[in-house]
């Protein structure tokens, strides 16, 4: 039996819908927190890590209930419907509250410059720039650092359309420092806003084990890197689509940093429904997932006692494969540390670093991800799953190095050559780490072991936009990929002493090439 493509198709539109999700929120709401409520990068990365902190709870839960859960749409499928329409649902409603915040610092969102830097001036916030004769970080008064006519006379960008030095730090500052005095003296906004993302980041998580859960329940274990690399397919481009949709509309251009996202939110939230639409009608759960049952147990992938055992709760992992499980679990933890570190802030450090927007240079990385997730697949079918994923950290971790390296004025077609060797790194951590922990559960418990790896994800995820906020505040920008290579780094020292988790090829060969 060889993988059905056009089955995996359909079960992973709900990871498409679920990426398409993910991707404007880590790309929108750190800008929606800095730049409109004044943030510092600390206290966003706080507020951005609340996914992870809630998803440390309840991915293993929903997890192992879905687990247990019995209905005539299967026992993914009910979570999966429920927790779509209500993050949609919550999801736009967050552009209200964004926009309401607009209105509590209208003065400085208007398209009239002058009157922007004079309200500015006239605020005369406190600001911290570094100043580089000096070697050192300086804190005082706008009015300190400038005479009003000086200030008035910034533009946005210099004659190559690189944003200016004075505008980043000393404009940009200011703004902030403006929003968080009006967030502070109004806070209803603010209050609003989080409470909305609470519940919508609630709702993503009560179908997100159950989405991801659903392809190894109706994949046999030595197919699921090839069905996982079609499911990462999708995830890239839904991601992909959400970055072209930002170029078109515009999100990552500094001029825009104070615009309204009612009409692209609610676009990406109508992408998620047509998307559950199209899943709803087409995947038939229960009788994929004994299909797929029936060909395990047919050539010994699992047996019944086994399964038996899992359902009673009789099983356990021996000693060595309890290593693997935790070590490959801290590996996915030290990766994604340093991935969502650099993905999290990128939004911000492109404009003040590169000097470049956000979209396009993601946009790379995902095309290149997309392309290269069937060879990585093809790739971990020979090598293995573990060696895979070395050379992926590898790659990572040395685009990560490089682009340490990378300022203003540095080549595009440079920073578009390192990030697309990133998306080919990223794919092969992807495509193989997710069912290395799956090849350890058994048909009746995917969903817990899906809840731990997620736990794993989810908890490096929280603690990266925290970490990686108070190492952007107290080193400055310039640290982001430092301090991601450093976490990567690490994951591939934990990554050689995995021992399990690898597909048996001699099975794998024989389901290949057996007849329907």
């Amino acid at each position: 039996m060889k993988l059905k493509y056009k089955r995996i198709f359909f079960v992973s539109l709900a990871f498409f819908l679920i990426t398409l999700f993910w991707q404007c929120y880590d790309t929108l709401i750190p800008k929606i927190l800095t730049d409109k409520f004044g943030m510092s990068q600390t206290l966003s990365g706080i507020f951005m890590a609340l996914d992870n902190m809630l998803a440390l709870f309840l991915l293993p839960l929903f997890g192992a209930i879905s687990d247990k859960f019995k209905s005539k749409w299967g026992k993914r499928t009910p979570f999966i419907v429920v927790g779509t329409v209500l993050a949609c649902v919550m999801f736009v409603s967050l552009s209200f509250a964004d926009n309401w915040q607009l209105t509590n610092i209208e003065k400085v969102a208007s398209d009239d410059r002058t009157a922007v830097l004079t309200e500015l001036y006239e605020f005369d916030p406190e600001v911290s720039v570094f100043v580089e004769e000096k070697n050192m970080t300086e804190t005082k008064k706008l009015s300190e650092f400038f005479e009003k006519d000086e200030f008035l006379a910034i533009e946005m960008f210099d004659e190559n359309g690189v944003i200016t030095s004075d505008y980043q730090n000393y404009v940009v500052s200011a703004r902030q420092a403006y929003a968080w005095h009006r967030t502070v003296e109004n806070p209803a906004p603010m209050i609003i806003f989080i409470v909305l993302l609470l519940f919508t980041l609630l709702s993503m998580s009560i179908f997100r084990s159950p989405a991801v859960a659903l392809m190894p329940d109706v994949t046999p274990k030595p197919l699921r890197s090839k069905a996982n690399a079609v499911v990462n397919m999708l995830g890239g481009i839904a991601g992909a689509l959400v970055l072209g949709l930002g170029i078109v509309f515009a999100t990552d251009k500094p001029q825009n940093s104070l615009m309204s996202y009612s009409v692209f939110f609610s676009v990406i939230a109508g992408l998620m429904m047509l998307s559950l639409i199209i899943f709803v009608l087409t995947v038939r759960e229960n009788k994929w997932a004994n299909e797929a049952h029936e060909v395990s147990v047919k050539y010994g992938i699992e047996d019944e006692e086994q399964e038996e055992a899992a359902k009673k709760g009789d099983r356990h992992l021996s000693r060595g494969e309890l290593r693997s499980l935790i070590l490959l679990l801290l590996s996915v933890a030290f990766w994604y540390i340093g991935y969502n570190s650099v993905t999290s802030k990128y939004s911000v450090y492109a404009p003040e670093v590169l000097g470049v927007g956000f979209n396009t240079t993601l946009l790379v990385a995902m095309v290149v991800a997309f392309v290269a997730f069937v060879p990585v697949a093809i790739i971990s079918s020979k090598l293995g799953r573990r060696k895979t994923i070395l050379l992926g950290v590898a790659l990572l971790g040395g685009s990560f190095l490089v682009a340490s390296f990378m300022r203003a004025g540095t080549s595009e077609w440079l920073m578009y050559i390192f990030f697309g060797l990133a998306g080919i790194g990223w794919a092969a951590i992807n495509v193989n780490s997710f069912p290395m922990v799956v090849e350890l559960a058994t048909g009746s418990d995917v969903g817990k072991y899906t809840g731990l790896y997620y736990t794993a994800s989810m908890a490096a995820q929280a603690v990266a936009p925290v970490l990686g906020g108070v190492f952007l505040d107290w080193l400055g920008m310039e640290v982001l990929f430092p301090f991601g290579f450093v976490a990567v780094a690490l994951s591939f020292v934990t990554m050689l002493f995995v021992r399990h988790g690898d597909a048996k090829p001699t099975v794998a060969d024989v389901i290949e090439n057996a007849d329907d």
